[in-house]
């Protein structure tokens, strides 16, 4: 047979690994199931659950947006493709293992660090980031055991994009109203004893240049016994900022300036809470010294050309009083072993999709996808074009990759059996599944996750263990 013409068939089929198994990881993978080759797809995920911040980012009063895990079940269904979880690589398995038994490596598996702030007292006790915060309430394991002082009576969130929305709005709305969703009941539990009166969502630019969606704006709007704030004047802009609003090509930033100025002209209410509105004020210091006390913000100014506009401090600084500090200024990807990184900026180094060393070496069968790729921006949705763009890159690079007859998914479990690691197949996954969602309806929740690993692992092997992928 010549190997050369058969990579791709039936006979030879074309063995990708995808490591991560969010929303990127998902659509590459259906992206290659669909194309002209016949692709065998190998998942491998941290955890023994799938479906990334599908799972463990979005808000559990949205639920809408976990629709999506419908067509990534049907992705899994697929009979060439094969989810290994409960696996890290680097520490359960190695690129070189992977290289070994696939063609090639999609990385998608996102970007999972905070940035800091980089100010004092950014590390005193009651400070923390958003991606705690985040996964606390959604039951991630890594998060479980946090604790959150929610005996303060104010807290403040630095960031004006929609995670910093989350955050605020989880802080801001009657506990009874998360009663009926999948949020972990070690959150319901703690937030119902909240003592929390006054949440401040910060940023140092101004209301035109805040990332926030307007559906999300606007549901602080809705909040039963939480008002909504805003200082009518930190919504006057300046004439840079009038271009920027008046552009037709951004009506989000209309939309937003309506709603804030709807906050900043509604009556005065006696809601038990109060959410203010802050722009123009960068953090400069956390107070306090055994613990946060509050934060110090100076005022700044929007210099530049429109929508490229930056902050610049002045001498004027304001004080605002809170206990709990939350740090929603943007994530970074985190590099693995020695595949190229791009330090600055987060993500792996690539052209296309395909990585690149930084003497611009391209390295055939290593790809990227996902925050991993590009950096945290965008919706869910976002990742299908950009999964499309390196499955492309990596359809180009066919006549590069080893054209030899690969493992797949054998191998790899044949490596992990031999080391005694206990992987979570696809159906595993769907014992756990259905375990969550028995354990939700006892109390009326769509489902209630396990928060550990031990108890993800001992739901999916109340059955006969499925080895198999």
């Amino acid at each position: 047979m010549n190997t050369q013409m058969s990579l791709g068939s039936a006979e030879q089929p074309v063995r990708i690994a995808i490591v991560g198994s969010g929303p990127s990881g998902f659509y590459a993978a259906e992206a290659l199931l669909q194309s002209t080759y016949v692709v065998e797809i190998t998942m491998i995920e941290r955890l023994p659950v799938p479906h990334g911040l599908v799972r463990s980012g979005v808000a559990p009063d949205h639920p809408k947006l976990k629709q999506s895990t419908l067509v990534f079940d049907k992705i899994a269904a697929h009979p060439r493709f094969h989810f290994l979880g409960n696996v890290e690589v680097g520490r359960d398995i190695s690129i070189d293992d992977l290289l070994r038994t696939h063609h090639g490596i999609v990385f998608a598996y996102g970007a999972s660090l905070d940035r800091r702030v980089g100010i004092e007292g950014e590390d005193l006790p009651g400070s923390h980031s958003a991606t705690e915060f985040v996964g606390w309430y959604n039951g991630h394991p890594d998060y479980r055991d946090l604790a959150f002082d929610l005996d303060q009576e104010a807290a403040v969130i630095i960031g004006q994009g929609n995670v910093a929305l989350d955050v605020a709005r989880i802080l801001s709305k009657p506990v009874d109203s998360f009663r009926h969703t999948d949020i972990a009941e070690h959150a319901l539990d703690a937030l119902s004893k909240s003592r929390l009166r006054e949440i401040h969502v910060v940023g140092r630019r101004g209301p035109a240049q805040a990332k926030f969606t307007p559906t999300e704006l606007r549901e602080f709007g809705t909040i039963s016994e939480c008002a909504a704030r805003v200082d009518p004047e930190q919504l006057a802009l300046d004439e840079v900022s009038q271009l920027e609003a008046s552009d037709k090509r951004y009506r989000n930033i209309a939309t937003n300036l309506g709603i804030l100025a709807g906050f900043g002209s509604a009556a005065e209410s006696d809601a038990a809470r109060r959410c203010y509105f802050h722009f123009l004020r960068n953090p400069v210091e956390v107070l306090g010294e055994k613990r946060v006390t509050g934060i110090r913000f100076a005022k700044t100014r929007l210099v530049g050309e429109a929508f490229h506009q930056s902050t610049l401090d002045t001498i004027e600084t304001v004080d605002i009083d809170a206990g709990l500090l939350f740090r929603s200024v943007g994530y970074r990807g985190r590099p693995i072993l020695d595949l190229p990184f791009n330090a600055a900026r987060g993500t792996l180094r690539h052209l296309g999709g395909r990585l690149v060393g930084e003497d611009g070496t391209v390295c055939y069968g290593l790809y990227a996808t996902g925050w991993i790729k590009r950096g945290p921006n965008g919706i869910i949705g976002t990742n299908r074009a950009d999964s499309l763009e390196t499955v492309a890159t990596l359809l180009t690079d066919m006549p590069h990759l080893v054209r030899c007859d690969k493992s797949g998914a054998i191998g790899v479990a044949e490596i992990l059996q031999r080391q005694g690691k206990r992987y979570v197949s696809y159906q595993d996954w769907s014992r756990i599944n259905a375990a969550e969602i028995a354990r939700g309806e006892l109390t009326g929740k769509p489902r209630e996750k396990f928060a550990r690993v031990a108890e993800m692992l001992a739901a999916c092997m109340g059955a006969e263990s499925a080895q198999s992928t």
